[in-house]
């Protein structure tokens, strides 16, 4: 492949934030490439050219006498007034203070900030909060130790002579810090902590304690009746007890954390027009270069001097990078006409009228390769009436329907949802009666597929949303 093409393909299955980010680099590295913004055309339109006396500086000596610039120019302060010579790390610190200084730089990880706050508060030795730091730092967002002791250990052996039982005393104090149930190494360690800074007389705490040290896993499956067995408590009783525990924070250290909004930027807009609909690029979302005139007027066509030469090459370099842009932008308008053409219904109707699409359809019907495809529709979303969606979305499988067509997987997970949500909590739908349902309406759907189709969307089967049903506190 030439490096033209090369080029264009790499262009093409790049994200608009990468494309961005590509852009943008072109712009620093080639002379020859400028933005085209319409407003700083204008302003330089007004702007009269200099001509060769003003760019000697004939007409402005004064600017270009450098022998009257003293040496020392006057200041407003001293250089000892902003800049602190001592160091930042004593010699008392050691490792502690270096890994504070570098979680006091990270401004993103709010729960080690919150902890090593506290941590601050307590008097402990050098060696104790070089292992509380690495505590901290191996504690997640949610709050749950990620390592254990011995790795933990591990880590620290370069620097400190340390025992895990050392590491496990100190992990004790990290696990009396706020948020409660900071720490934990799983989920019953977890609501175990919580559930120790209660009131000594809250209702029921014994049997919480007892409950999510013992029982969890009956907890986390919903096994009621087995609970209430195995703990001589009646459903009364047992609701009391699972409403105490429910009331813990199974994620402690995600209150803690800043929820950042991750905008995406859709690179196709579509809307209706009377009865069709209408696809347009968003011309937003990436800059619009040209060739810089300034430079491409200074190339002369008889010079092969260096210079020259290296103008020339940047200018190729240039109209290449222009090109492979209007490319990928007229490939990615063609692909996303194509797709609403095919769904249409969708737009129409939502997701129970996805029509099946594979992306050699939309290469076949476009003269394209199915990689070609593949590489447009890969992290590029269309906005569209019903949201915003990647343009992979619109691909999926077919089931074929008694009448001789075809019904895409998107459908039939809408209409698995759609008789899941209208069922009576006590008498569930099981996997074989939806499969009768979907028949009834003419789609032949085996048990094994509902039953991927249903985990696909995290349901659980009909026996656990009976039980949660039947216990549900």
């Amino acid at each position: 492949m030439t490096p033209q093409l090369q080029q264009a393909i790499r262009l093409l299955q790049l994200s608009s934030l990468e494309l961005n980010l590509e852009i943008q680099g072109a712009l620093d590295s080639n002379m020859m490439l400028e933005l085209d913004e319409d407003d700083a055309a204008d302003l330089q339109a007004g702007v009269p050219e200099p001509d060769a006396s003003e760019l000697n500086g004939e007409d402005y000596p004064e600017a270009f006498a450098h022998e009257s610039i003293p040496e020392e120019l006057p200041v407003d302060t001293a250089w000892e007034d902003i800049y602190d010579a001592t160091t930042h790390y004593s010699h008392d610190g050691g490792l502690a203070e270096y890994y504070e200084q570098e979680y006091q730089d990270n401004g993103e990880r709010n729960l080690q900030r919150h902890l090593l706050s506290q941590l601050n508060l307590i008097t402990l030795s050098v060696a104790d909060k070089a292992i509380a730091i690495a505590l901290v730092d191996a504690i997640n967002d949610d709050g749950y130790l990620t390592l254990n002791l011995e790795e933990i250990c591990a880590t620290l052996s370069a620097d400190l002579d340390t025992e895990p039982e050392e590491i496990e005393a100190v992990l004790h104090l990290i696990q009396t810090l706020e948020p409660a149930g900071v720490g934990a190494r799983d989920l019953a360690e977890c609501l175990g902590l919580q559930l120790a800074q209660l009131e000594p007389g809250t209702p029921w705490l014994a049997e919480a304690r007892t409950l999510v040290s013992q029982h969890i896993q009956l907890l986390a499956q919903h096994d009621y009746k087995q609970l209430m067995k195995r703990m001589k408590l009646n459903r009364e009783e047992l609701e009391q007890v699972v409403g105490l525990i429910q009331s813990l924070r199974p994620r402690p250290g995600s209150q803690l954390q800043e929820d950042k909004a991750e905008y995406v930027i859709p690179d196709v807009l579509v809307k209706k027009a009377g009865d069709a609909w209408k696809v347009e690029l968003n011309t937003d979302a990436l800059p619009r270069l040209r060739i810089n005139s300034h430079y491409a007027g200074m190339i002369r066509r008889a010079d092969n001097s260096e210079d020259n030469t290296s103008l020339k090459n940047h200018l190729q370099e240039a109209r290449w990078f222009i090109k492979s842009l209007q490319s990928r932008s007229e490939t990615l308008l063609r692909v996303a006409t194509c797709i609403v053409e095919r769904q249409r219904a969708f737009l129409e109707y939502g997701e129970e009228a996805m029509k099946p699409l594979v992306l050699h359809d939309v290469a076949d019907n476009l003269g394209l390769h199915d990689s070609t495809i593949s590489r447009v529709t890969t992290r590029k979303y269309m906005h569209t009436p019903r949201g915003v969606f990647e343009l992979k979305y619109f691909f999926s499988s077919h089931v074929s329907t008694e009448q001789g067509g075809t019904c895409s997987s998107t459908a039939i997970r809408a209409l698995l949802k759609k008789y899941i949500q209208a069922e009576k909590p006590e008498k569930p739908l099981s996997d074989s009666k939806l499969a009768r349902l979907l028949s009834g309406q003419g789609i032949q759907v085996a048990r094994r597929t509902i039953a991927k189709y249903r985990e696909s969307m995290s349901i659980p089967s009909s026996s656990e949303r009976k039980r949660a049903s039947l216990y549900r506190l």
